[in-house]
């Protein structure tokens, strides 16, 4: 995946919905701190495109059939749109004001969690995919133990267990790496 591919989609979604102005969570928002060729292979595998509209968070929904999993779009590109909430993911406090602005010469918007956010929520599922994204990110530098260490103690986990498995798998991490 790279900028180019989330620009054509966020085209055809503006084209849809007249909103210019689009948030990706999750694990392409590794796209906006480097260049795709600078990011591990790992780190943009995915090609589900976690996002929602900016200013009218619900209104990404409507994107869903012609955009989404199983669309003409996903078939004729491989990849596709994945409307979420903003609520969705487990994030620390003040991850709204971190968000990376983007902007395209075609006038669409992009604002991306910032990684080492994503890392926060990816841990709180701690999903093998997760932690592969997220042991990529710190290999290669481009997400910070210290940084997500210092915000997952600002992070409201939905519940015990959801916190126990992040701390655990963070633990887990910053003793091997």
């Amino acid at each position: 995946m790279d900028l180019s591919k989330l620009e054509h989609l966020f085209i055809e979604a503006q084209k849809l919905c007249g909103h210019h102005e689009y948030v990706v969570i999750g694990s392409l928002s590794a796209l906006a701190i480097l260049p795709a060729g600078r990011i591990p292979a790992r780190m943009l595998m995915s090609i589900d495109v976690d996002c929602y509209t900016r200013r009218d968070p619900a209104r990404i929904f409507e994107l869903q059939h012609d955009l989404g999993e199983g669309s003409a779009f996903e078939a004729a590109h491989g990849y596709f749109l994945d409307p979420v909430s903003p609520k969705l993911p487990t994030l620390p406090a003040q991850w709204e004001f971190r968000l990376v602005k983007v902007p395209f010469t075609s006038g669409v918007t992009v604002f991306f969690l910032d990684p080492n956010d994503a890392a926060i929520s990816k841990y709180a599922r701690s999903e093998t995919r997760d932690r592969e994204w997220i042991q990529a990110g710190i290999a290669a530098g481009l997400l910070s133990l210290p940084i997500i260490e210092s915000r997952l103690r600002d992070t409201e986990f939905i519940d015990d267990e959801e916190r126990e498995r992040a701390r655990s798998a963070f633990a887990e991490d910053k003793s091997r790496l």
